[in-house]
């Protein structure tokens, strides 16, 4: 009942935070492994030439980053929209990590 008198929504948990903290780290991990997975794969031959990578590597590597990061945006933006249209607007984690 705090909640009613402290003016806001409910504190959280201890527990509660380790977990939301937990979350967004798995979140962040997960992401970050689907980009590195996907950018490497369309960047990146099979077979290395030489150590370093190369100016054409090294240009696609950031546009696929770049492209990976503006679509997660809008896929976020775009559930964030549809969630606030049927009313979960309220609380709770919103986006991909974000």
């Amino acid at each position: 009942m705090s909640f009613l008198f402290g003016g806001g929504r409910p504190q959280l948990s201890s527990a509660e935070k380790i977990a939301a903290a937990e979350t967004e780290v798995e979140m962040i991990s997960d992401m970050f492994n689907r980009l590195s997975q996907s950018c490497t794969k369309k960047c990146i031959p099979p077979e290395y030439r030489e150590p370093d990578l190369n100016k054409g590597e090294s240009v696609c590597l950031d546009r696929c980053v770049s492209k990976f990061f503006e679509v997660n945006l809008k896929v976020s933006e775009k559930m964030q929209g549809e969630a606030a249209q049927r009313g979960g607007a309220g609380g709770g984690m919103s986006g991909f990590g974000m």
